[in-house]
């Protein structure tokens, strides 16, 4: 371990004002799908069932890249797989404008951005966090996690106002462009570990054992050479830790209420109440605005308080959002919409400081692995609710239903966060044998 001391500002700092700028550009196409779908049917008549499995596949792709990711980034370095991450992402929007088949949707929005957004998912925080910091990890998963918050508010509104004018190519250029811009800056500024700088992880004294991340890539090198071989075996020692499977589940269930439902049908289902679609883009874009100030708070919090508990309260608040949601749609935008706007966005990911917390005081060295896992759960989830959600709004001509039975499940997730073992909030790491 390095014991170079520095003053003034720690590189760890530089590295996770890169990271939150790299969320930024990647986040840019998680604004699309509900700004994109109205015109994409007007033009080429595919339904709402079609575009909802382009959406499925990306997430699908999203969830299950991330474990993978997570090891590809331990062994080969985080600015390696940024990039080319980056890279997928602004290379599947570009192609997006050339598209006149529904199985060529597929391809672009589905599996190019999905491999480039699952290499650039929740997990890269929880390595960022986990790599250069010892101290403030809640805090700076926080920060990087509103990363995502920030693209869509970046994103949004011009991805709307591009939509009406000149059309919906012009808006996947400005995705590809986004993604894109932060390509030069990772491979400038984003180091891969402190030791590459010849420091400590921020907050380490010296003579301190190695971070589990540095501990993770140890065992990288000695056990599993291959990075998928690492992820798999990683999952294999998780599925055996109770724990690990109440996370999965209250993910998946996280996943299903956000970026499957809200993300992915909120601006269709106003659409059908007579919103204009400009107008409920702006009010994602307030979510988006309210989900920064949440997540670092949910990040504050986190170092603080008991993980579980904060979740269980998180998904309890979402679920009585979802439940009064179907009285709040009309064709303007009241106080009361105002008011669900700002909750749900305070609450929209902020279930991801206390997860990824749980993960490595459970997991240790494995954590920022096992978070990716419990990640895919959280894409898993979204996708289903993606597809199950566009076949309940062509099957009975309104979305009710859906919101309905994601309120139930966000009771159900909150039940499960509580009951999660106690010593999952202890500070020791727990060996996973």
């Amino acid at each position: 371990m390095p014991t170079r001391k520095r003053r003034g500002l720690h590189p760890a700092w530089v590295v996770a004002a890169v990271a939150f700028l790299a969320l930024v550009g990647a986040a840019g196409f998680r604004a699309a799908p509900g700004v994109l779908m109205v015109p994409l049917q007007q033009e080429f008549g595919w339904s709402t069932t079609v575009l909802s499995l382009a959406v499925s596949i990306n997430l699908v792709l999203f969830g299950l890249t991330a474990p993978f990711a997570a090891a590809l980034m331990e062994r080969f370095g985080i600015r390696k797989v940024t990039s080319i991450a980056l890279c997928l992402i602004g290379t599947g929007s570009a192609l997006t404008v050339f598209v006149n088949e529904s199985w060529q949707i597929l391809l672009t929005w589905g599996v190019l951005i999905g491999l480039g957004t699952g290499s650039m998912a929740l997990v890269f925080a929880a390595t960022i966090a986990n790599t250069w910091f010892a101290k403030s990890r809640g805090l700076v998963i926080g920060v990087l996690t509103a990363g995502s918050a920030a693209g869509q508010l970046v994103f949004l509104p011009f991805i709307a106002a591009l939509a009406q004018n000149p059309g919906w190519r012009g808006a996947s250029l400005l995705i590809a462009a986004g993604a894109l811009a932060v390509v030069p800056l990772v491979l400038l500024w984003l180091r891969n570990s402190p030791a590459d700088v010849g420091v400590l992880p921020y907050g380490a004294e010296e003579g301190t054992t190695p971070e589990p991340a540095e501990a993770g890539k140890a065992a990288v090198s000695a056990d599993a050479p291959n990075a998928a071989v690492r992820a798999l075996q990683v999952l294999k020692r998780a599925s055996k830790v109770r724990t690990f499977w109440a996370l999965v589940a209250g993910f998946a269930i996280c996943g299903a209420t956000t970026n499957g439902l809200i993300g992915t049908h909120f601006i269709p289902s106003a659409h059908d109440h007579g919103m204009p679609e400009t107008t409920a883009a702006g009010l994602l874009a307030v979510v988006g605005v309210f989900d920064i100030i949440g997540t670092i708070a949910s990040g504050w919090l986190t170092d603080r308080f008991n993980p579980r508990i904060l979740l269980a309260v998180y998904y309890q608040f979402r679920g009585i959002g979802l439940l009064v949601l179907p009285l709040l749609l009309g064709s303007t935008v009241e106080p009361s919409m105002i008011i669900f706007v700002v909750v749900y966005g305070l609450d929209w990911v902020a279930t991801v400081p206390p997860t990824a917390a749980i993960c490595r005081q459970m997991f240790g060295a494995d954590g920022s692995v096992v978070f990716g896992w419990v990640f895919a759960a959280h894409q898993l989830g979204a996708a289903v609710a993606a597809v199950l959600a566009g076949y309940i709004r062509d099957a009975t001509g309104h979305y009710n239903y859906a919101w309905l039975g994601a309120a139930a499940m966000c009771t159900v997730a909150a039940v499960i966060s509580a009951t999660i073992r106690k010593d999952a909030a202890r500070k020791d790491p727990v060996a996973v044998t």
